[in-house]
């Protein structure tokens, strides 16, 4: 078995739910309080282990590969004025040179034809996706357990988690079958299915660890909905002769491509953090306070 120490992070989409914000910001550059949303990513793929990440970019996302840049000018102004703190912060995030690779998707063919993009860097080995729109927040971030969950199991593990029974319809779906450590074997995927035909509750949350085999079935990938090449066709295609196991996320994934997910990231974000939870903990509750009493007058 193959080790994990490549990941992809698609970047390529145009972010036409959070217009006009992204007519000129790509929406993987939006922040959730003082971070990126790309960010959050890139700090899940190296708390589990990641050593390489291969970004998939699209037109007018320079600003994505300016920012995982050193920029000179802004250190030294940085240093002139004596920021020591931001100095820090900034040379924390900073990653080891030829540690990132940058591929083009020159058409906005969805999810599958975006990882296919990928296939070249990543050669002839597993890799770990993540989905940046997908924010985790918990304890630690998704990725790490469902890299545990793939050194006992081998093949494909991916990251789940529970919605409302009646709400299958917004989710890709998993069957669920055994029990296997943490996780449990994948049964079957459906794409947003009525809750009367779901084979469960558990929906794919933006993290995956896939075989390099899917990269063939991506590139021969008919269309599927929205005429895209979608990721879970080529995923159930894989199945046929792969192992998928599921590790459920203990906490919290934010659909920070979304407007409500993306505010809802920034509230819990922000109340989790010791420098500004006791400045911004009083405002909220007072806004939600005035609301509940405007709408019971």
């Amino acid at each position: 078995m193959k080790q994990v120490k490549k990941a992809v992070i698609p970047v390529a989409g145009l972010g036409t739910r959070f217009l006009p914000a992204t007519k000129a910001m790509p929406k993987e550059m939006l922040t959730v309080v003082d971070r990126p949303v790309v960010q959050y990513a890139v700090d899940e793929a190296l708390e589990a282990g990641i050593e390489h990440i291969v970004f998939v970019t699209g037109r007018n996302k320079h600003v994505i590969e300016d920012y995982f840049d050193i920029q000179p000018e802004l250190l030294d102004t940085l240093t002139r004025t004596n920021k020591v703190g931001q100095i820090t912060a900034l040379q924390a995030l900073q990653l080891p040179a030829g540690a990132v690779s940058f591929t083009r998707q020159q058409v906005p063919h969805g999810l599958g034809h975006a990882v296919w993009c990928a296939r070249d860097i990543i050669g002839d080995e597993p890799f770990a996706l993540l989905l940046p729109d997908m924010v985790s927040f918990g304890a630690r971030g998704c990725l790490a357990g469902a890299m545990e969950l793939y050194e006992r199991t081998g093949g494909n593990v991916i990251a789940v988690e529970q919605c409302d029974p009646t709400e299958t319809g917004k989710y890709g779906i998993v069957g669920k079958g055994g029990e296997v450590g943490s996780g449990f074997v994948v049964t079957g995927m459906v794409e947003k299915p009525d809750p009367a035909q779901a084979p469960s509750n558990y929906y794919i949350n933006g993290r995956y660890i896939l075989q390099p085999e899917v990269f063939e079935l991506l590139g021969t990938q008919e269309r599927g909905a929205g005429n895209e090449i979608q990721l879970t066709d080529a995923m159930r295609r894989l199945a046929d002769s792969q192992a998928f196991h599921a590790h459920p996320y203990a906490g919290r994934t934010f659909d920070c491509g979304s407007k409500e997910g993306f505010i809802q990231a920034n509230v819990a974000f922000a109340l989790a953090r010791a420098d500004i939870r006791d400045l911004v903990f009083g405002p909220i509750a007072e806004m939600i306070a005035g609301q509940e009493r405007r709408e019971a007058a």
